[in-house]
């Protein structure tokens, strides 16, 4: 019997009384692994040996995961520091906690996102409280971590799977392929196997010579495995954001642009934000450390927005008769909203005054310092937005929410009124939902009021909004979890197999 090279070497070192590993065999044989699979597969088809497949899991700890085991989840870390502070007896400051527990960087964010989840505390407007019963011990990833470390296995359950969505360990899948002789094998290999000259591709010295005639070629096996191979693609949010910057050209706006890192005057004041508002303490923004405050403010501005803030604006406005200070106002911070860009652009510091009728637009980042959750990040994209027109009205803000929305093939939004102290009236947005059936908060608008528009020199009507470009992922592409879009835990088989749909 006549073989091919590779086949003859598979026969010979396979073994008619126990199956032999793919692997072994190339070592046995000094062939490629891939080599001896075709081999086996073709002398599977003439009946000479028996293929048997199996599929092996081994779990490993990834360089993250590692860490973790010399340094402590972030968030054990975060309890332990929260328990010294006396967090377990009252509210402590969460920055001082922070401070002490030596985390950096992502590790804070991964401590927050996972404190209360796992039932050590909670943290509620800026302070943190630790629960006094809860265990570090006993938790059941730092366990699993310890475990994996020092050479054990672990079960498939919600622990692995955790650990895999947090990419502190990888579960690895090979399939394993053993080779055994058949009694066919045994007989043919007793009789002798002679070894076929066989071509593996066809060359251009076999065409011009015309030996390709008298060779015998070998066959080709469109079974055998092949590496797979991850390409690039675009980031959803980067290709809904291009598709939302689409839509709203299209419906006639123009691109604004702008600072991440900007005046409070522009981010908070000029919206007629009071400076005593909660949501302008150092727990919910981001200040600047160096520098610290902004060099030049219009003063005519200033002036204007001072005395809106201070006595309000028309014969009806009260003004909020609280403290306002300058100093506060040229205080730097990262944007809480991309607001800051409409008051630079409404007022005419940013391209010259504008003349109604007017569309801007920007699809850009901000930054506040809340609580992770399915929902929110510390940063996010915002789908900032105004219209200057004469006459305006709710009716003309909710048909343009639903003109955009209808390109996305999103026609259920549903309206709540709400309060801004910058719109009058205010409403908020929601959708559903497509996997969960839940209603989500998408956005926020209104109209913006005369006591933020008069200091501005705006004399006619502006409405206005913010949308959130990532839960409009979601409901595009059906992520129940903002942050397996991005940040520190994004599923990247999840960006690399989700479809945006419009």
């Amino acid at each position: 019997m006549q073989l091919p090279e590779s086949q003859v070497a598979v026969l010979e070192a396979a073994n008619a009384d126990e199956a032999t590993p793919v692997d072994a065999l190339a070592a046995a044989t000094d062939l490629p692994p891939e080599t001896v699979t075709g081999a086996a597969f073709e002398l599977e088809e003439q009946g000479l040996v028996a293929v048997t497949e199996r599929v092996d899991e081994t779990i490993s700890l990834t360089d993250e995961g590692r860490t973790y085991v010399e340094d402590g989840l972030p968030e054990v870390r975060l309890y332990e520091a929260a328990l010294e502070a006396g967090a377990d007896a009252d509210p402590v400051p969460m920055g001082q906690v922070i401070g002490s527990s030596g985390l950096e960087g992502a590790e804070v964010d991964i401590a927050l996102s996972n404190y209360a989840r796992k039932g050590y505390g909670s943290i509620d407007s800026g302070e943190i409280m630790a629960d006094p019963d809860a265990d570090p011990a006993a938790d059941p990833e730092a366990n699993a971590l310890e475990s994996l470390a020092d050479g054990g296995t672990l079960e498939a359950g919600d622990v692995l799977d955790q650990l895999e969505r947090r990419g502190l360990a990888e579960v690895a899948e090979s399939t394993i392929r053993e080779v055994e002789l058949t009694e066919q094998g045994v007989t043919e290999l007793m009789a002798g196997v002679e070894t076929a000259e066989t071509v593996g591709q066809v060359t251009p010295e076999l065409l011009t010579s015309g030996d390709w005639q008298d060779v015998e070629f070998a066959e080709y096996n469109v079974e055998a495995d092949a590496e797979t191979v991850e390409g690039g693609r675009v980031h959803v949010l980067r290709e809904m954001s291009e598709r939302v910057k689409d839509v709203l050209v299209g419906m006639g706006f123009e691109e604004m642009d702008g600072p991440h890192a900007d005046a409070d005057f522009w981010i908070n004041d000029c919206l007629f934000m009071p400076q005593d508002h909660p949501a302008r303490t150092h727990w919910d923004r981001f200040a600047l450390e160096q520098p610290t405050h902004i060099d030049e403010l219009p003063e005519d501005l200033v002036e204007r927005v001072e005395r809106a803030h201070r006595e309000g604006v028309g014969e009806d406005g009260e003004g909020y008769h609280s403290p306002w200070d300058e100093d506060f106002a040229r205080a730097l911070a990262l944007r809480g909203h991309t607001t800051s860009l409409s008051t630079r652009y409404l007022s005419g510091e940013e391209i010259g005054e504008i003349e109604p009728p007017a569309r801007y637009f920007s699809v850009e980042k901000a930054y506040r310092n809340d609580t992770l959750d399915a929902t929110h990040l510390l940063e996010f994209y915002q789908i900032e937005g105004w219209v200057m027109a004469e006459d305006l009205s709710v009716r003309d803000l909710m048909g343009t929410f639903e003109e955009f929305y209808a390109q996305f093939g999103i026609e259920d939004i549903q309206f709540k009124p709400h309060y801004n102290p910058y719109t009058e009236p205010s409403f908020e947005l929601f959708g559903t939902h497509p996997t969960t059936g839940e209603l989500i908060e998408i956005g926020n608008s209104g109209i913006f009021r005369e006591e933020m528009l008069e200091p501005l020199g705006v004399d006619c009507d502006v409405m206005a909004w913010g949308l959130a470009l990532e839960r409009l992922a979601m409901l595009a592409t059906g992520a129940e979890d903002i942050r397996d879009l991005h940040g520190t835990l994004a599923d990247l088989e999840f960006l690399r197999n989700a479809e945006v749909t419009y």
